[in-house]
């Protein structure tokens, strides 16, 4: 696969929460912001400075990029963690994701995590077998062994978001509990007749610029 044809590891994130909110990200180019992505932001705001750390039988290194071909993802890790082995066996690199809240009851966040993993195996050429899940909310870390199943999982969820950009349409939209939660549900509009946000906006914008009935 080429480089140009690489996708954002956090698409992931978003195709596990919903298929409609990850084609209107990544098909429509459409964000906005509510209070749970700003914190979110500020969580982040430490792991996206880049700053590297060395502590004696620890390396850390903050907004480190990563790909996988074979994937066909690129994106960046918050944190990856780099533990000394035995004299002569060098460093086992073990993935950290910050998130905002607590564990939720999807396993988007294990899958991006896992995809982070996927990606070190391939530049590194070595196996990496766990990583971990840091909740803003509990303050702690959840460690996540990579087995099989989420391997399995996570390789699915890739093609499959390949799949979606590549037929270029977005999900109608459907309302469910956790539209809520989304900052795009006023653009989303899941209780409305089924449309795309850019026809939306299209229309928005026809009626901003038409002239004043008089």
């Amino acid at each position: 696969m080429d480089e140009s044809d690489l996708l954002p590891l956090s698409a992931l994130q978003h195709l596990l929460f919903c298929e409609r909110q990850c084609a209107l990200i990544h098909l429509e180019q459409v964000w906005a912001d509510n209070p749970l992505t700003v914190e979110g932001t500020h969580l982040h705001e430490k792991a996206d400075s880049g700053v590297q750390e060395s502590r004696g039988d620890l390396r850390i290194a903050r907004a480190l990029p990563l790909r996988s071909l074979r994937l066909g993802l690129s994106g960046r890790a918050d944190v990856v963690e780099f533990h000394r082995r035995p004299v002569g066996e060098g460093w086992q690199a073990f993935p950290v994701e910050y998130k905002r809240g607590r564990p939720k009851s999807h396993r988007a966040d294990e899958v991006q995590l896992c995809a982070q993993a996927l990606c070190l195996e391939e530049m590194l050429g070595e196996p990496v077998p766990a990583g971990a899940l840091f909740y803003g909310q509990t303050r702690r870390r959840l460690d996540v062994p990579f087995d099989a199943e989420l391997r399995r999982l996570t390789e699915d969820s890739a093609a499959r978001l390949h799949r979606l950009i590549a037929a270029g349409l977005t999900p109608i939209a459907a309302r469910a509990p956790k539209c809520d939660q989304c900052s795009l549900l006023e653009i989303c509009l899941p209780a409305a007749p089924a449309t795309s946000a850019r026809h939306y906006f299209d229309r928005a914008l026809r009626a901003a610029l038409a002239p004043d009935a008089e």
